[in-house]
């Protein structure tokens, strides 16, 4: 009873920041948010965007990102995965590792490539944007950075993803065993080149860590350090 108490008060502060974010013209009055005004709920929601990217770069754009970040670390593909733990028993086990490992620092060189296209999505956040995230949930984030990003970073990543995998010796032998396999269904096709499937497990895991960063902003807006932040989030409590 007491969380379903917390829900429904979550959702009607909610509510009232999104009457600032709207504006007298498609919404409620600003009277009821603690004088926050539409400028400054604007400005506070793009600063936790843009803190949340900042920080999910950052983290993942390094050693180790990836590799050793369970949420995000990028295995074999499929079937793939599963044959590896065969290969390892027949004395395999570093090649595995070894083309598991330029996997995800193909990724983790790939990231900081993306840093000024999400920044430049946050800037130019209109109306909607702001509605879709504020009224989308969990993973409302993640969906805007996806909708507005996905594809242009996808085009800066590969070419660094694409330069990383080739430097391992595994990656052309890859592509081919992966195509065979794909035919047979045992991979999905759009993993069986395996510059690709770096560059989209690198986009879903960017979009993951924005979407974790920006629940640790609004769980905890003080602990930013950003006096918008702390002022428009904290509304929410």
């Amino acid at each position: 009873m007491q969380r379903r108490n917390f829900n429904q008060a979550g959702a009607s502060a909610l509510g009232l920041l999104i009457a600032a974010v709207y504006g007298q013209a498609h919404a409620l009055s600003l009277g009821d948010l603690g004088g926050i005004s539409n400028i400054e709920a604007s400005s506070g929601l793009k600063t936790a965007l843009e803190k949340g990217a900042v920080a999910a770069v950052a983290m993942l754009g390094r050693p180790d990102g990836f590799l050793a970040n369970p949420k995000v670390h990028i295995p074999l593909p499929g079937y793939l995965e599963d044959a590896s733990k065969l290969l390892k028993t027949f004395g395999q086990g570093r090649r595995i590792d070894e083309l598991v490992t330029s996997l995800n620092r193909a990724a983790e060189a790939a990231v900081p490539m993306g840093q000024d296209l999400l920044v430049g999505a946050v800037k130019s956040m209109n109306v909607n944007d702001a509605k879709s995230i504020l009224t989308g949930g969990d993973n409302s984030v993640t969906k805007f950075f996806a909708d507005k990003t996905r594809v242009p970073l996808g085009v800066k990543f590969l070419p660094v993803v694409t330069e990383a995998t080739e430097k391992v010796g595994l990656a052309r032998q890859y592509n081919e065993f992966a195509g065979k396999a794909a035919s047979f269904g045992l991979v999905k096709k759009e993993d069986a080149n395996i510059q690709q499937y770096v560059t989209g497990k690198a986009l879903d895991g960017l979009f993951l860590m924005i979407g974790e960063e920006e629940k640790k902003i609004r769980q905890d807006p003080v602990g930013t350090g950003s006096a918008i932040l702390q002022k428009v989030f904290g509304a929410l409590k």
